[in-house]
């Protein structure tokens, strides 16, 4: 799982609250990418952060339903 995000991001910490929440139940690697670190993730990106990929496929972006976070992670 990778979250791209960037600092200072009130998004980007909602979404890791979620992340956090579900991991504390449920094992999977986490991976977070601080898109400010690339000029080319930046320009993928720019305001559409934060985004959630899952096994390579971008699944959210903005905003994380937890239910179905979760449910993406168990592979159900």
């Amino acid at each position: 799982m990778v979250l791209y995000s960037r600092p200072g991001c009130h998004l980007c910490d909602e979404t890791r609250e979620v992340i956090v929440a579900v991991r504390e139940r449920v094992a999977f690697d986490l991976e977070e990418i601080d898109i400010d670190g690339s000029d080319e993730l930046t320009r993928e990106y720019g305001i559409r952060i934060p985004v959630v990929a899952v096994n390579g496929v971008e699944m959210w972006d903005y905003r994380v339903d937890r239910a179905e976070f979760e449910a993406a992670v168990r592979g159900t």
